[in-house]
């Protein structure tokens, strides 16, 4: 059996996506710090993965058949546990365990320790490459699966990353799927202020990628992308740039001054919660 949206029964996307905000929410409730505002921000891409495109089975999370799902950036440890919690493939009584000693949940991804977490990220940058290693051997086995990697805009500023990209169209890998989370915000500042790296399109498209760029925050737009990506005949890697708006479905958090690390109170998180809620049934 393999994880699919179109059950008659299965919640829509934008519902997954809900609660993938919401199990992210607890979680930094449970410590009192995360990196919320990406795992806000970047819900809707991971509900149109996990409940759209990915073929896995939540109660073996390592077998064979499975795409692949790489979380270039370690630090939206707490989106991607939102989504695995959400697909049944970490129990949800484990929230409360996010970032304790000896908790498969660490604040950074760590493979070692969580079901479905494909790659330990610390370092920024790595994920690209790991992925087309990944899409280079699967292709050699005549495997049909997708590798995917979760990257943020900041990682741009990273030169492996630009020899994963080329590498990745010298080997012909029509079964990689780069997801760049533009969010514009990395730990020195604004993307742009730090390292410009715009016009992105243009720069994907030269290292012979198929691009598409869409609103990471609409999910209709992010179905038709990943279905466009999949279905490209053509032998070469694909990549969907996803703007998304950090904090997204918190409005209180959404205009709150953007930071790469967003304090929240003690207090805001049940108010974040609420807010969240409220807009569910708006």
């Amino acid at each position: 059996m393999e994880a699919r949206t179109t059950l008659a029964n299965a919640p829509s996307l934008q519902e997954r996506a809900y609660r993938i905000r919401r199990n992210a929410l607890r979680m930094g409730e449970v410590q009192g710090q995360g990196y919320i505002a990406q795992a806000l921000g970047v819900a809707d891409v991971l509900a149109t993965a996990y409940f759209h495109a990915l073929r896995y089975r939540p109660e073996d999370p390592y077998w064979d058949g499975r795409d692949r799902f790489l979380l270039s950036i370690g630090h939206y440890a707490i989106a991607l546990y939102a989504a695995l919690i959400e697909a049944g493939i970490i129990p949800e009584n484990e929230l409360n365990s996010y970032g304790s000693d000896d908790s498969r949940l660490p604040m950074s991804g760590m493979a070692a320790y969580t079901p479905g977490m494909e790659i330990s990220g610390g370092s920024l940058g790595i994920g690209l490459g790991i992925a087309v290693g990944m899409g280079l051997g699967l292709k050699r086995k005549g495997s049909d699966r997708f590798v995917y990697n979760l990257m943020s805009d900041g990682e741009l500023d990273e030169g492996p990353t630009w020899e994963a990209a080329m590498s990745a169209s010298h080997w012909q890998l029509g079964n990689l799927i780069c997801l760049v989370d533009v969010n514009r915000m990395q730990a020195d500042g604004a993307s742009a202020g730090v390292l410009n790296s715009e016009p992105l399109a243009p720069k994907w498209d030269a290292f012979g990628w198929h691009v598409q760029r869409v609103d990471g925050n609409d999910i209709g737009a992010l179905v038709q992308a990943f279905d466009a990506a999949r279905a490209l005949a053509e032998p070469k890697p694909r990549v969907i740039i996803c703007d998304t708006r950090m904090a997204k479905g918190v409005p209180f958090l959404e205009t709150r001054e953007k930071s790469h690390f967003m304090r929240v109170e003690r207090n805001e998180w049940a108010q974040a919660l609420e807010a969240l809620d409220a807009g569910r049934t708006a």
